[in-house]
């Protein structure tokens, strides 16, 4: 009994460092929840999954798929991806491979606010975490996180393709009769 009490005790020099990755982990998601909200109207977890969409094969994912990338239940994801389909960024389709399951698929209007979203938020980001840390500190930072993620659990995460690019919205087409 006092071996598990003691194992869960933390030292100075652990409260120390958990104090810090807490602080973070509730500062960080307000902030850039913040910046999307203001600049796009976009909460973290929306902008999350049509970035994914965005760079994932033919803009689309089976649902379950996305809701492992985004750590959430199929209901979260859910409630989300129909906010984002009443606005015109997102489409349900059944998958054509496997009946089962359904498909999120970005639209060409999804793409055009992900393409004009993501250089505010990337900026942001830049600044409060690459910009902050060193070159090596950033390369320990990805480390420990996945490390501290596969502690969590075995699910599959999201990772970037290999090679990105995301267009820059198109214009608009005008009404043919305004010139």
């Amino acid at each position: 009994m006092a071996a598990s009490r003691d194992r869960a005790e933390m030292n100075v020099e652990d409260l120390t460092v958990w104090s810090s990755v807490a602080t973070m982990l509730e500062r960080l998601p307000a902030v850039l929840d913040t910046q999307l909200q203001r600049d796009s109207g976009l909460t973290h977890f929306e902008h999350g999954i049509l970035y994914a969409l965005d760079v994932a094969p033919d803009r689309s994912l089976r649902l379950s798929t996305l809701a492992g990338y985004a750590s959430c239940t199929l209901s979260r994801l859910s409630r989300a991806v129909s906010r984002m389909e009443s606005r015109g960024w997102v489409e349900r389709v059944v998958d054509p491979r496997d009946g089962r399951f359904t498909l999120g698929v970005l639209t060409s209007e999804g793409h055009d606010k992900v393409a004009d979203s993501t250089p505010g938020h990337n900026a942001l980001v830049r600044r409060l975490v690459f910009d902050a840390l060193t070159h090596s500190q950033v390369t320990q930072l990805g480390i420990i996180s996945r490390r501290i993620s596969t502690a969590i659990g075995p699910d599959v995460t999201w990772t970037p393709p290999t090679s990105l690019s995301i267009e820059e919205p198109q214009p608009k087409a005008k009404d043919a009769g305004a010139r």
